[in-house]
């Protein structure tokens, strides 16, 4: 069986829009078979956006399984002088989230690029985001997490989002254990936002 973080380029392409609203902005994107969500954002995705907004995130940001683009965008648009650096395993879940930039007007600070997690990211963020792909198992979850902090600038702060049935508190428990630090952000409909901070030789730049 075919999942949404596959590479398999003989599926059916069918495009679509879908709209959402995220704090009384009604955003539109386009979405395909093969990718995260395609039909509707994702409750977690959707409670982590919302928690994320008024933080008002700044600096090089990366969205790390970043499907078609819902949650780097959104952080995009409503945070102007922020950089971001979308990526996903999954070549068309890439090709819509650079069309969805386009169709934000945001392509001149998004950049959308192929990665098997980190493989292909280069240089270090002051955030990173992620809504882990938990049927990908925890050998991808968890590399996902070790590895955030390295490329985390001094100060630079991971937030990432997982349902408290698939895991979150040995999730949260490792990457307590990966940071140093943890902190509970948010709990909403089962859903938990985390927020892990780079407290090695922090930095000007920092979130």
């Amino acid at each position: 069986m075919a999942h949404y973080y596959d590479l398999d380029p003989s599926l059916e392409s069918k495009e679509r829009l879908i709209e959402f609203v995220i704090s009384g902005r009604k955003i539109a994107l386009y979405t395909d078979n093969g990718v995260f969500s395609k039909s509707k954002l994702d409750e977690g995705s959707r409670i982590l956006i919302e928690t994320l907004l008024p933080l008002g995130l700044t600096g090089r940001i990366l969205d790390l399984g970043c499907g078609y683009g819902p949650i780097g965008l959104s952080i995009g648009l409503y945070s102007p002088s922020a950089s971001l650096v979308l990526a996903d395993i999954n070549p068309r879940a890439v090709t819509l989230c650079a069309k969805n930039a386009e169709l934000l007007n945001l392509s001149s600070r998004v950049t959308c690029l192929q990665s098997d997690i980190y493989s292909s990211i280069e240089g270090k963020f002051d955030a990173i985001i992620l809504n882990p792909p938990i049927r990908a198992g925890k050998k991808v979850t968890y590399t996902m997490y070790k590895e955030a902090k390295e490329h985390l600038v001094g100060g630079g702060q991971f937030y990432f989002v997982i349902r408290k049935a698939q895991g979150a508190s040995s999730a949260s428990q490792y990457v307590k254990e990966v940071f140093g630090n943890i902190t509970l952000l948010a709990r909403k409909k089962g859903y938990h936002i985390y927020k892990a901070t780079n407290e090695a030789t922090v930095s000007k730049g920092g979130q």
